[in-house]
């Protein structure tokens, strides 16, 4: 196992993100179209949150991903993706090195992180990116 491996080489680069003007809706149709648990949410270029599936959940009783979509449509009408996501989520470059992501997912409730540059939104890195590489080695 490479101790300074770089994110980079697990990541997800063709990351989909939304805006936060967009609808709920919107994205609980990408976390069932895509099949994906997160979503970075951006204001303009700026990463200023990010949404999972389990946000969703909690505010629909888990309702929505069973197919019972007009229970919930009500709830997700009355918020907006701001008051859903969590906000200043911490972010890593694409040179942090696996094992840093690795210790930030064991020390904090983070399922996934931003991978920035300079700025500018590079990819998505998730524990479960994290576990298959680990079993790689195996």
């Amino acid at each position: 196992m490479k101790k300074n491996e770089p994110v980079s080489h697990i990541m997800t680069k063709e990351v989909i993100s939304v805006d936060e003007s967009h609808k709920l809706e919107e994205v609980v149709r990408i976390f069932k179209k895509k099949n994906i648990r997160h979503l970075p949410v951006k204001n303009g270029n700026k990463i200023t949150g990010m949404i999972s599936r389990n946000d969703i959940n909690r505010l629909t009783f888990g309702a929505i991903f069973d197919n019972q979509e007009q229970i919930d449509d009500a709830i997700l009408d009355m918020l907006t993706i701001p008051q859903v996501m969590t906000a200043n989520v911490r972010s890593v470059t694409s040179n942090t090195s696996i094992k840093e992501v690795a210790e930030i997912f064991s020390s904090a409730e983070y399922h996934s992180l931003p991978v920035v540059d300079d700025g500018e939104l590079k990819g998505i890195v998730t524990t479960t990116d994290v576990i298959k590489y680990m079993l790689d080695q195996f």
